[in-house]
Order: C-alpha cells, then sequence, then structure tokens
C-alpha cells in the first residue's frame, strides 16, 4: 500500500541530510521534492532516487508552500516530512498495514523523535512531539501559516497513532541554531499579525522563554542541550518582536 502514498518534502541546502531521508522512502511510490533555491548539492541527491519527483519554486512561507507542494502529489494520501527527518522501518510497516484498511477521514499522528548532536532530547519542549503527518487531501490539508504550519483538523476528524516514529536531525552543528533564528524570525516578523512591543516588553518576552524552557519545560534535565535550546528559544523571541518592531521604521 505504499506504492499509494505520495510523501512531500520542501527543501533548500539541504544536501546533508536529504539523501537519509530519501534512503528511508524507497518503498514508497513517489517522492515529490519541491525545492526553493537550494545552491549546494540537494538537487543533484534528488535525482538519484527513481521514486523522486522534483519541482523547483518560489518559497512562500511553509504553510503556503506545503499546501503548493501536496497540490503536486499524484496520490491523495499523503505523508509530509521535512528534509531531516526519516521514519523508522517499525513505522513504516505499521503504515503499510494501517492503509490497507484506512478511512479518509482519519490522520496519523507519529512521534518525532528530536535529535540535538548525536542524541535525542528528551526534554526542553523537544519531547513527547507527536504531529500529525498522514493525510487524505481531500479531507485534510496544510494551514496557511508562514511558521510553524500544521495539517488542520476537526473535532470530527480521527486522529491514529501507529508504532515507530520518525527520526529527526533537529540540529547536527550549534551554528543551525542560529540560522534557524535569523530565518524564522525574519519570516514570522514580516507578518502584520505579530504585535508590535515597547523594548521593555520584548526583554521581557525573551526572559520568560528562556525560564519556560530551561525550568518549566525541565531543559535542566537536559544537560547542555537543554541549555542550548532555551538559550535559542530566547533569541528567537527578541529577535522576532525586535524585527517586527523596526521593521516600518
Amino acid at each position: 500500500m505504499l506504492s499509494e502514498l505520495s510523501a512531500v518534502i520542501i527543501t533548500r541546502n539541504a544536501a546533508a541530510t536529504l539523501a537519509r531521508t530519501l534512503d528511508s522512502l524507497e518503498a514508497l511510490g513517489e517522492v515529490v521534492v519541491y525545492d526553493n533555491g537550494s545552491t549546494d548539492e540537494t538537487l543533484e541527491i534528488a535525482r538519484r532516487y527513481a521514486n523522486v519527483s522534483l519541482h523547483q519554486g518560489e518559497f512562500f512561507g511553509f504553510g503556503p508552500t506545503k499546501l503548493h507542494a501536496v497540490s503536486l502529489a499524484r496520490n491523495d494520501w499523503i505523508l509530509s516530512l521535512d528534509a531531516d527527518e526519516a521514519p523508522t522501518v517499525r513505522w513504516l510497516e505499521s503504515l503499510a498495514s494501517w492503509l490497507l484498511t484506512a478511512d479518509p477521514g482519519q490522520v496519523v499522528e507519529v512521534l518525532r523523535e528530536n535529535w540535538l548532536l548525536g542524541e535525542p532530547v528528551r526534554h526542553s519542549g523537544w519531547g513527547n512531539d507527536w504531529l500529525v503527518r498522514v493525510f487524505h487531501r481531500r479531507r485534510h490539508n496544510f494551514n496557511d501559516a508562514m511558521v510553524h504550519e500544521s495539517v488542520t483538523v476537526n473535532p470530527a476528524t480521527q486522529v491514529v497513532r501507529l508504532d515507530g516514529c520518525l527520526e529527526h536531525l533537529a540540529v547536527t552543528e550549534l551554528g543551525q541554531f542560529l540560522e534557524k533564528i535569523n530565518n524564522y524570525s525574519g519570516i514570522r516578523a514580516r507578518s502584520d499579525k505579530l504585535r508590535v512591543y515597547p523594548s521593555a516588553v520584548i526583554v521581557l518576552k525573551a526572559a520568560f522563554a528562556f525560564f519556560r524552557t530551561y525550568f518549566l519545560q525541565r531543559g535542566f534535565l537536559d544537560g547542555w542541550r537543554g541549555l542550548v535550546i532555551s538559550v535559542a528559544n530566547s533569541n528567537g523571541v527578541f529577535w522576532k518582536y525586535m524585527k517586527r518592531r523596526v521593521r516600518d521604521i
């Protein structure tokens, strides 16, 4: 049944992890890779796989871009992945069995195991990370959020959980935190929905982001990894609101 499933991935300079992801998807009938201007070897890697359908185009924000990528798939059953995620064999086997009797009104929520420099992170807001990643596009799809997009479900939607997980290489070098903070904060700051706050409030919000991650979400139990994540979250909040404040100056 995996032959009737299309995986959908959006990419930009994903050469470091893409081959691992595509290797894990060789049993699928189709993998849609929608690239947003890679300058590394991402395109060359994608072209090596017989089941990959490669497309290139603009980035419209995460939600709108994923909506467009989903529309390019041949199949209605969609598996959405990031270029640094790989499903385990156990999860794919469970998914294949589930698809035999799946109802289009159902979606599959999968546990994402988030790794930072070689080890999974169990706390800091990174643990117990369940996400809807399999859906029938005629019944469900992504929202149009520019950042932190998700598949929209309604009260009647039946959410299914299967054995196995996604292994997510969230961070393979610390410098990626800085790149993500700059990229994500810039995208969020361009939204008119984001409120403008005075500097003192921005500082307090950034401080609370650290407190929430390190103490309330027990980041201290993750050792230095938890400290790094807490500081990164604080920086992300600071730059998001500060960029929004000075955007129109």
